[in-house]
């Protein structure tokens, strides 16, 4: 009777494994129907990953003329560009840990930073369109 026991052990690591990989896949799924919906108006449209502390969640970053949007299937985000302070593409994310491959681009609006890894060649298409812009000291002490 011991196999018993090891079969469903090892049924339930199958099915976990499973389980983890339609996910895995469905998610990327979503992620381009939210791309296509985006192509059509956007100026740029593509995957990044959302940066929140520690935790890196895949999702489409699409730019169009007056508004800057982040989404993925539980997410729905967005920035009109005139909130936005300043934009940077760094190496390092705003923690300080080194981007392995590609740049984070980083958004402030109002005192709040928003962070996204893009890949290298995503990075430089970005910087082209919305490129990289600090507030001025006169302006950060009027405020």
């Amino acid at each position: 009777m011991p196999w018993l026991g090891t079969i469903t052990v090892v049924g339930l690591v199958v099915m976990a494994v499973l389980v983890w990989l339609f996910r895995k896949f469905r998610s990327h799924d979503v992620l381009e129907a939210l791309a296509a919906k985006r192509r059509g108006s956007s100026k740029i449209v593509t995957e990044a990953s959302y940066v929140e502390g520690l935790e890196k969640m895949p999702v489409i970053v699409a730019l169009t003329d007056d508004c800057f949007y982040y989404e993925n299937a539980d997410l729905q985000g967005s920035l009109d560009i005139t909130q936005i302070d300043e934009i940077e593409y760094d190496n390092e994310t705003a923690t300080g840990h080194a981007v392995a491959s590609g740049r984070a681009l980083r958004i402030r609006s109002h005192g709040h930073c928003i962070e996204f890894l893009l890949n290298t060649a995503d990075a430089n298409k970005w910087e082209a369109v919305l490129p990289m812009h600090h507030e001025n000291a006169s302006h950060a002490r009027a405020v």
